[in-house]
């Protein structure tokens, strides 16, 4: 999947068509027509109150696409880093990275093409050193079990 440009409306389409749901009960959920909903499909992105709409529906969190582009390719940095005051905010606190299944594969792909170096990963996604190299243990490990004849 293409994590930097996302056209939501074609990954909407798609996972309609993989869950066969008929037009005419995705058109009575949102309370329109089947047109509009075409014209969703069309969209680069959706409201989020639609999106979130989508995702119930559909059965697929759509947001977790947005979460894992912030991930790759806007980390968050140092907390304190140009920390003037020490406010708190009323926004939830997440934790600093998580990194599902599909990031580790698509940053563990890379390295294994040759299109992206150990060194050129970590600091192009500001990913810590000893967590690459934990994937990579883990990912070899792994194969291995997945390579290994059955015991008698």
């Amino acid at each position: 999947m293409k994590l930097k440009k996302i056209h939501m409306g074609s990954l909407l389409k798609e996972r309609v068509e993989e869950s066969d749901l008929d037009m005419a009960r995705i058109a009575k959920f949102f309370k329109c027509s089947e047109e509009e909903i075409q014209e969703h499909f069309e969209r680069r992105d959706l409201y989020c109150e639609d999106l979130l709409k989508w995702s119930k529906l559909l059965e697929y969190d759509f947001f977790r696409i947005y979460t894992q582009h912030l991930i790759l390719y806007a980390p968050q940095r140092n907390v304190h880093y140009n920390k003037v005051t020490a406010k708190k905010s009323s926004l939830p606190q997440f934790r600093k990275n998580i990194y599902t299944k599909e990031i580790i594969e698509f940053i563990l792909e890379k390295i294994n093409k040759g299109k992206m170096s150990k060194n050129e990963v970590i600091e192009h996604y500001n990913i810590p050193k000893t967590t690459l190299y934990k994937w990579i243990y883990k990912h070899e490990k792994s194969l291995i079990k997945k390579n290994d004849p059955p015991s008698i």
